[in-house]
């Protein structure tokens, strides 16, 4: 039993030395090996995040080393309104633009709650059509700081989105362009122009009347008048 086995194990040595010098021939070993590497899975890329942005700044480019120890300058955007035209009566009779603020003139409780009365009066008497308001003057309307503030709701319904020029149109028909800043909701550059071409001053009320989009048509009541109309009583 013991030689058979012996000679079974034989046999089989002896076919698979015949098996491996056929597959050598054939170059099998070589072919499953140039298979294996095909099929073998690729290792799959990485993936990159993409790096949040933390902030963004606005530098300027150096292009030369002399000027690389200079401070960065500083960008913002700069908005320059066109500079409106006035009569030449704008100046006085020295020819000095400048208005003397020592003459300043205040009115009295009485004279200013009359022009009000006034011109209430006159806008209650204008066509219902327009939108119309009453604006009292104070000092810092004709004086040192000509700033206009205007009615926030009446901005809002019918003044323009944006700053922009407007037109104001005095009981003579004559016009006067002034800027007017939407956000702050009131009248800038060229309002001055305007107030001391009409002799505005502490206490007079004006009625505003918007005609067009952009222009208003205006009325004054002067308080001064509040003494002559007594006299004449």
């Amino acid at each position: 039993m013991v030689q058979a086995k012996v000679a079974y194990e034989e046999i089989r040595r002896q076919r698979v030395e015949e098996n491996k010098k056929r597959m050598e021939e054939l170059h099998l070993p070589l072919l499953s090996l140039s298979l294996k590497k095909q099929l073998s899975p690729k290792p799959s890329p990485v993936k990159r995040g993409t790096a949040r942005v933390i902030r963004k700044e606005l530098i300027a480019v150096r292009r030369s080393s002399r000027i690389s120890n200079q401070p960065v300058p500083v960008y913002k955007e700069l908005v320059t309104y066109e500079r409106p035209e006035f009569p030449r009566r704008y100046r006085n009779m020295n020819g000095n633009s400048k208005r003397d603020l020592s003459n300043r003139v205040y009115a009295s409780d009485e004279a200013r709650d009359w022009a009000i009365s006034r011109a209430e009066e006159l806008e209650s008497g204008l066509e219902s059509d327009y939108p119309t308001f009453v604006k009292p003057m104070t000092q810092s309307h004709v004086t040192g700081g000509f700033w206009l503030g205007l009615p926030c709701y009446f901005c809002r319904k019918n003044l323009p989105k944006r700053d922009e020029t407007v037109t104001l149109i005095d009981e003579e028909g004559e016009e006067y362009p002034v800027v007017y800043l939407a956000r702050k909701n009131g009248l800038s550059g060229g309002w001055k122009g305007f107030a001391v071409v009409h002799e505005l001053v502490d206490g007079d009320a004006v009625v505003f009347q918007l005609i067009r989009p952009t222009e208003l048509k205006v009325y004054i009541i002067r308080a001064a008048n509040c003494m002559k109309e007594g006299d004449n009583l």
